[in-house]
């Protein structure tokens, strides 16, 4: 909890978007707020409101870490709030928000002959394909009526027996009566979802070329039709300029670099909106990247160095490697080698790709927005890391712990499970799951022997530093920062053996469970921390995740041989 109150102190009073996670880092609420201290902070006083919702107490018992991203004004922040919530879902957003947000979405339903229809609840935004969300009533509506009436899509829940008023009044192609083939209702889907993804000129051209095409084969009336379309799309199109997404996606990325590493944020732009943050940290001084969803981290105070032009285009030319290159990107400075690197992305990406670095205006004010939330995420710092490295005596700050843990019933079935967390979160992707090949009997010592063997000498060899250098978004660092295993000191000697055979000087402790006690390498006695020490529970969750993963591991397979048994 300390640490909590140490995030909260540090929020700042802007407007923005506040996210909630639990002590496995998962999301349980999304919230969006015109000042993110007092609005965050209402929910642990329990003088305030807030507290008199029993859902909202239950959540807040669950909390165990927050994060924040700033936005321009309360209007960006209900917007980014809706897409972060479309893309995560978080549950206590369903439990405790009523099920209309202020901001709708338009949905293209699943169905035969398929629907516009808007969006609102939990369970219609997890179907179809949605588009917004829309700021203005009006502005939906009117995308709405362009799509069903000049499209002529059906608008009944049910397709009844006999066409419908609409349909003799010519605003419906009328499916129900097998007026129009399936085939050519779902061309004009495509053209609904063109409009509807802000694809406008695109669909204009393919509009003018159609109508010409009717007409010369004499086909008056549906040429007309096609005009119509035009002439409703070009007037739309003058209401829809502020709320229809744009033609082309955006990254808006800016950095500050401290003496030990870069940190890069960026915001990634999708037809106009922001859909998320993402944050990259390159470790400078050993030339090895971690890379994670947005987090707080041990960070120093900002300082802009001498070399982050190469830096930073190093950094661009990695990650595009790996990502959909948008057809701008929006950066604070200028790079040396800015041209060659915009020639060089739109080569990969087939199309011209433009690196602007604005002075003023929305896109300079983006890169003020991500400055900010550098600001942020550098001021707030992890303290449990730290609190652990003085209480363990660790060289570093142990940014990167891998933790290891056997399983197995009576000696059948061994297996071993490896978690990695990154500046205190889960990184799920350096999970790691082994079975164990040369222990045949109720041996912990020796499984663990073999599975740290395993995952340590490849990645000490010389072959794998070379190839981890090359390709350093690719993996997390090299070695971790901290081993963990799972025991006493049995397993910490069986462990340290294999390590010191291979080379490999990581700092290494074993965690006995009984009574949460720590033992360490050349110490007699184990360390034991506070049961209130945010540090002893952050290894503990690490261990619990540990374990979770290797008990669902070892399910797997005893299921396995059993079918294999019962054959």
């Amino acid at each position: 909890m300390p640490i909590l109150k140490e995030k909260i102190k540090n929020i700042v009073d802007k407007p923005g978007v506040y996210q909630f996670k639990d002590k496995s880092g998962n999301l349980l609420y999304i919230g969006k707020a015109k000042s993110l201290k007092k609005r965050v902070s209402s929910y642990f006083n329990k003088k305030t409101k807030e507290q008199e919702n029993k859902k909202t107490s239950e959540l807040v018992k669950k909390i165990k870490d927050i994060e924040v991203i700033t936005t321009k004004n309360e209007v960006e922040a209900f917007l980014l709030e809706a897409s972060l919530i479309r893309q995560n879902q978080p549950p206590y957003n369903i439990d405790l928000k009523s099920s209309s947000g202020r901001y709708a979405y338009l949905k293209i339903t699943d169905e035969k002959f398929p629907r516009v229809i808007v969006a609102r609840t939990a369970k219609d935004l997890k179907s179809g394909r949605l588009f917004g969300p829309y700021t203005s009533a009006q502005t939906r509506r009117e995308a709405q009526y362009w799509a069903n009436s000049i499209l002529k899509l059906r608008t009944c829940k049910r397709l009844p027996k006999q066409a419908c008023l609409l349909y003799h009044i010519n605003l419906c192609s009328a499916p129900c009566i097998n007026n129009i083939s399936e085939q050519d209702y779902a061309a004009n889907i495509k053209l609904a979802e063109k409009f509807l993804r802000g694809e406008v000129k695109e669909l204009q051209e393919f509009l003018r070329a159609d109508m010409k095409r009717l007409s010369s084969e004499q086909k008056y009336e549906q040429a007309k039709t096609r005009r119509d379309q035009i002439l409703a799309l070009e007037h739309l199109r003058e209401k829809q300029n502020v709320d229809l997404p744009k033609g082309y996606d955006q990254d808006v990325i800016n950095y500050v670099i401290t003496p030990r590493e870069m940190v890069v944020q960026m915001f990634n732009i999708v037809k106009g909106l922001v859909s998320g943050r993402k944050e990259f940290r390159f470790d400078l001084t050993l030339a090895r990247i971690a890379t994670r969803s947005v987090a707080s981290g041990p960070n120093p105070s900002p300082y802009q160095g001498e070399g982050e032009g190469g830096e930073v285009s190093e950094f661009l030319r990695r990650y595009y490697e790996n990502n959909e290159i948008p057809e701008e990107i929006i950066l604070p400075r200028e790079l040396a080698d800015g041209e060659a690197l915009a020639e060089y992305l739109s080569k990969v990406s087939g199309r011209k790709i433009i690196i602007t670095v604005p002075q003023k205006g929305a896109k300079k004010e983006l890169l003020n927005l991500l400055q900010q939330n550098l600001e942020i995420s550098a001021r707030v710092g992890n303290a449990v890391l730290m609190e652990l490295q003085q209480a363990l005596n660790l060289p570093a700050v142990p940014r990167v712990m891998e933790m290891f843990d056997i399983s197995h019933t009576g000696g059948k079935e061994i297996v071993a499970s490896m978690v990695q967390f990154t500046d205190g979160q889960p990184n799920k992707s350096g999970y790691r799951k082994f079975k164990i090949r040369t222990v045949k009997d109720n041996d912990d010592f020796a499984s663990m022997r073999e599975v740290v063997r395993r995952r340590y000498e490849r990645l000490s060899s010389k072959d794998a530093i070379k190839e981890r250098s090359r390709t350093p978004l690719k993996g997390v660092r090299l070695l971790p920062d901290l081993i963990i295993v799972d025991g006493g000191r049995g397993q910490l000697s069986s462990a340290l053996g294999v390590l010191q055979e291979l080379g490999i000087n990581v700092p290494l402790i074993a965690l006995a469970k009984k009574n949460e006690e720590i033992y360490t390498v050349g110490k007699r006695f184990p360390v034991r921390l506070s049961k209130t020490s945010e540090a002893l529970k952050l290894v503990q969750r690490i261990r619990d995740e540990a374990h979770r993963f290797a008990i669902n591991f070892h399910r797997q397979r005893r299921e396995k041989a059993f079918i294999k048994n019962a054959k």
